[in-house]
């Protein structure tokens, strides 16, 4: 009975998710219910899942506990609960290291140079130019903070809401392809290599050309149809940060020690073997450090109060890193009733081919989120299971075939519609951007690209 329950309450969280644009219903607050409500049911009927699927390490646990409810609810927090507990943290302390990184470079003037380098009349190669830097910041740095760093810029930029709505549309895109090749640059991609499914060269050397050329076929085809001239916005001023006086060479020393020390998070997880995350709060501390000696002038002085903070930033990345948490706690206790691991026997028995389910994945992922369908994967192709079936390691093993087409389909699917990423729902709610608008002028163009990314994978693995 609990089982139905709890496939139900899934169903009818997923169908909400889906329908976000439609019931207004905040998505990041459906997930977090759905969460928190599977795992009350699970507690409720405990004694029949932990004896159903733990019974080993249970028995174990009650050689040294009475046998009552409270030692099934302990067992259950403990050591079940926990480490899914755990691994949610780990990618939220990740994104809120990086999200401080960009906020202290943004209001320190450290991407000035992006509006300068916009300041061209022709419509082309503007486009070029801004999917070109979204790209590779997106890489860098993680999609939806690039997004909302590079909408702010465009927006001041350009004054025709129309021309801002095509250019916001290619800065989603960029940023999700741009994202996904790169283990720091998606919360999907920083999951796979969390989970120990990829390695972080291995990983981009499989998605660079895929996604570089999906996003260029896509931007080909938006080309076609620019207008012939920007209306740029006359009375902008020069962009600044907003509590920094910094010159140029302080400047770059700020967005070297930020950008390069975000790559250097790989490296030292493969030496130290310790969580990403702890890379992240070294280089954000190390980051502080440089920012307090450059901006020891101003530090106690009436300039530091009128700070202002991309709110915007903050405001859509907080509802991401809650989003994150709720399906991380949905696919934790639908996975421990059992129903993942019947799910997991149907797929490599009947569905063997990767390319279907790795495209399927995608097809989800445009509808239900990019996240949603990697948690799922994840969960449901777990390490325990996979290992399990020596024959399928070479596909869904440790950089196997199966998780950079994932990292691929569910980035470029997640673009096929604007409320695929909680970039594209960004770029609705400070643009205006709907879905039929984004449905009839970029849908199309962005499965011309898909295609042509798959067709470069294909060939790459075959």
């Amino acid at each position: 009975m609990a089982v139905v329950i709890i496939i139900a309450i899934l169903t009818i969280g997923l169908i909400l998710i889906a329908t976000e644009n439609i019931n207004r219903m905040n998505k990041a607050a459906v997930a977090m219910f759905m969460g928190v409500l599977c795992w009350l049911l699970y507690i409720g009927y405990g004694t029949y899942f932990v004896v159903t699927e733990h019974q080993i390490d249970f028995l174990s646990f009650l050689s040294n506990n009475a046998v009552n409810d409270f030692s099934v609810k302990t067992f259950i927090a403990k050591s079940i609960f926990f480490k899914y507990i755990v691994n949610a943290a780990e990618v939220v302390l990740f994104i809120l290291g990086t999200m401080t990184i960009v906020e202290v470079l943004n209001n320190n003037g450290c991407f000035d140079f992006i509006k300068e380098w916009l300041r061209t009349h022709n419509p082309t190669r503007f486009l070029w130019i801004l999917a070109g830097l979204t790209f590779i910041i997106s890489a860098n740095l993680d999609n939806l903070t690039t997004v909302c760093l590079m909408l702010g810029i465009m927006h001041a930029t350009i004054s025709n809401e129309r021309q801002r709505m095509v250019m916001g549309s290619v800065i989603v895109i960029a940023a999700n392809m741009g994202g996904a090749f790169t283990v720091i640059g998606d919360v999907t991609s920083l999951t796979l290599w969390g989970s120990g499914f990829v390695t972080p060269t291995n990983y981009s050397g499989a998605l660079f050309l895929p996604c570089l050329t999906a996003l260029s076929t896509t931007i080909l085809l938006v080309s076609r149809s620019l207008p012939r001239r920007l209306d740029f916005v006359r009375t902008a001023p020069p962009y600044r940060g907003d509590d920094t006086v910094l010159n140029r060479p302080q400047r770059l020393l700020l967005l070297l020690v930020g950008v390069g020390g975000l790559w250097f998070i790989p490296t030292f997880h493969r030496i130290t073997l310790l969580p990403p995350f702890l890379g992240a709060l070294c280089v954000l501390s190390l980051l502080w450090i440089v920012n307090e000696l450059c901006n020891r002038s101003l530090l106690h002085s009436d300039q530091m109060v009128g700070k202002r903070l991309p709110m915007a930033l903050q405001y859509v990345s907080i509802q991401n890193i809650l989003f994150y948490i709720g399906l991380t706690l949905t696919f934790g206790a639908i996975n421990e009733t059992g129903l993942l691991d019947r799910f997991f026997e149907w797929s490599v028995t009947k569905l063997q081919d990767v390319y279907i389910i790795g495209n399927m994945m995608g097809i989800l992922s445009a509808i239900l989120g990019n996240v949603t369908s990697v948690l799922g994967s994840v969960a449901t192709f777990s390490q325990d299971a996979v290992y399990a079936h020596p024959e399928i390691l070479d596909n869904y093993g440790t950089n196997g075939l199966f998780w950079p087409l994932l990292g691929y389909t569910t980035a470029i699917g997640g673009s096929l519609l604007s409320i695929g990423t909680m970039a594209g729902i960004a770029l609705m709610r400070m643009e205006g951007v709907t879905l039929s608008w984004y449905i009839r002028h970029m849908s199309g163009k962005v499965l011309a690209g898909w295609l042509a990314g798959f067709f470069i994978y294909f060939l790459q693995t075959y």
